[in-house]
């Protein structure tokens, strides 16, 4: 795509240079050729061609700030499964375990 613009670009300054070095050309038609040719409707294309990676990038920001919030949210649930931050033995001494029936 920006191989397209660069060649555009040249062309449009080529025929701005033949408008203000022709003999019934104008320096002031010269900056108009190249402003309505060249730059105002390659900006147009380039955003336009742009859009979908723009996108792209606001969806992945936007999951990226999602991510974060629910980590911010939620800070008990942590990938580290010893991060619960009791010790070891303290969550077992608790536990009362079920009386089983010897065959």
């Amino acid at each position: 795509m920006y191989l397209v613009v660069i060649g555009w670009m040249y062309v449009v300054l080529m025929m701005s240079v033949a408008e203000a070095t022709n003999t019934t050309g104008s320096l002031l038609g010269a900056i108009v050729t190249f402003f309505l040719y060249g730059l105002l409707p390659v900006a147009l294309v380039v955003y336009l061609m742009l859009t979908p990676q723009r996108r792209k990038a606001i969806k992945a920001r936007e999951a990226a700030e999602l991510e974060a919030q629910r980590a911010a949210e939620a800070p008990g649930q942590s990938v580290d499964p010893d991060a619960g931050g009791h010790a070891p033995g303290a969550a077992e001494s608790h536990r009362i375990t079920a009386v089983r029936k010897e065959p």
